[in-house]
């Protein structure tokens, strides 16, 4: 129980660690986006908060996984997992991918991004996504990390120097969605999950990371 208890501490610590990481790097990003220390504050707090929210769109059929391995964190966090019924409920994240998905049309707006080179780059990195990324049965979408980032900075730099930024935000958090997501639906049958959420766990840091360092590259 004592090796249990630390090993929930050092977890603890790490989420901390890395939730202050996480902020720095979204602040530097939005002043580079035009927006204040205070506004990015904000902003990450209600897509944290809103990360562990999913709103159920249908549920499907689905198959029960053979070869997951299962969680290592398993009994030592609260809470009870879903169990798996041979159903998969389809939801939608709010602070993976409504949260940024508003932001990334105020974005859009407030910047005039123009229309057909915005689709023409979403459409770019949403095809890299989709080729990159990868269903795992038990877990979700995954995904090489820096892989969206890259192709979003390069896109935005590409398309239109001028506005890079915020192009590069829109089209790596909607690239992620789309590519990873959307193009995937036809696989979350064959995830064997109880709940499969667009913009949750699996591809959470993969759009938070796309749009953020994007930015930072460009």
């Amino acid at each position: 129980m004592q090796s249990t208890g630390k090993f929930v501490l050092l977890l603890f610590v790490f989420a901390m660690a890395a939730s202050f990481l996480y902020l720095g790097v979204f602040a530097l990003a939005l002043e580079k986006l035009g927006l204040s220390t205070h506004t990015a504050m904000l902003l990450f707090a209600t897509m944290l908060l809103g990360s562990g929210i999913n709103l159920p769109l249908f549920r499907i059929d689905a198959q029960a996984p053979t070869d997951a391995e299962p969680s290592p964190f398993a009994g030592l966090l609260p809470g009870r997992t879903m169990p798996f019924t041979g159903k998969t409920i389809i939801a939608v994240n709010l602070g993976g991918a409504l949260i940024p998905a508003a932001f990334s049309f105020y974005l859009a707006v407030s910047n005039r991004l123009s229309l057909v080179t915005l689709v023409f780059a979403v459409a770019i990195v949403a095809s890299i996504c989709y080729l990159a990324s990868r269903p795992i049965r038990g877990i979700g979408i995954g995904m090489p990390m820096f892989v969206a980032p890259l192709a979003s900075a390069l896109t935005a730099i590409l398309l239109d120097p001028t506005a890079s930024a915020p192009l590069a935000y829109v089209c790596g958090t909607l690239g992620v969605l789309v590519g990873a997501d959307l193009m995937h639906i036809k696989d979350f049958r064959k995830l064997g999950v109880p709940v499969a959420s667009i913009g949750g766990a699996g591809t959470f840091d993969g759009i938070f990371l796309a749009g953020v360092i994007a930015v930072l590259l460009t």
